[in-house]
């Protein structure tokens, strides 16, 4: 999988939620959350966050409950130019997080920049599920 989030220090454990059988999720997965409680890949900008995948759900293997972390410290990609403390949304390419307009909805915020990155760099993100205004300055 491509752009995947990679855990740098967890901060909190991760909890189950439902997730489909014949889905495949892979570790690191930017997930977003649908009713009731459930977490698929995320497919378009601005999504409501589930978090990050905990760990792999291969398809049709019978399981129905994926632990996804809400919150830690995560290597995340940007999608466009992220300067540090912005809010980070999720963006419409998959598993990769951009600074989003301020007027979007905190509730849509799945964490905060822990540094600047341009397009397609790697940055550190605090993983905090709908916090916060869309921009520090």
């Amino acid at each position: 999988m491509a752009d995947e989030a990679v855990l740098i220090f967890e901060t909190d454990l991760p909890i189950p939620f439902t997730v489909a059988n014949a889905t495949g999720i892979e570790k690191g997965a930017v997930l977003k959350q649908t009713d009731p409680m459930t977490a698929i890949i995320n497919s378009a900008v601005d999504n409501v966050p589930a978090g990050i995948a905990a760990e792999e759900k291969i398809a049709s293997d019978g399981r129905t409950k994926l632990a996804v972390y809400r919150g830690g410290i995560f290597k995340v990609v940007a999608s466009g130019t992220i300067t540090v403390g912005d809010a980070c949304a999720i963006a419409g390419a998959v598993n990769r997080v951009y600074s989003p307009n301020p007027t979007t909805k905190p509730a849509l915020n799945i964490g905060k920049a822990l540094e600047t990155a341009s397009d397609g760099e790697s940055f550190l993100m605090e993983l905090n599920i709908g916090t916060g205004g869309a921009q520090v300055s």
